[in-house]
């Protein structure tokens, strides 16, 4: 998973999959869901990213990975 933050625009991509993209999907407004060509969700786009999320902080947490906290 690669989190992409783009200050140009305020968008901020959350990539999921190494696949391609074939249908997009806007669930909410400046939201929009990728889905491969089987349905599973690629990727999440989401517009004026710095009003809608907390770009500050990102905490995994339970992932098979240790826990890391990263503070911006």
């Amino acid at each position: 998973m690669k989190l992409n933050y783009y200050p140009e625009t305020d968008s901020l991509y959350i990539d999921l999959s190494y696949k391609t993209s074939t249908e997009s999907v806007e669930i909410s407004e400046g939201i929009v869901i990728d889905y491969d060509k089987d349905g599973h969700i690629t990727g999440i786009d989401i517009d004026n990213a710095s009003h809608k999320i907390d770009l500050k902080e990102i905490i995994l947490n339970k992932l098979p990975t240790q826990l890391q906290t990263i503070t911006a």
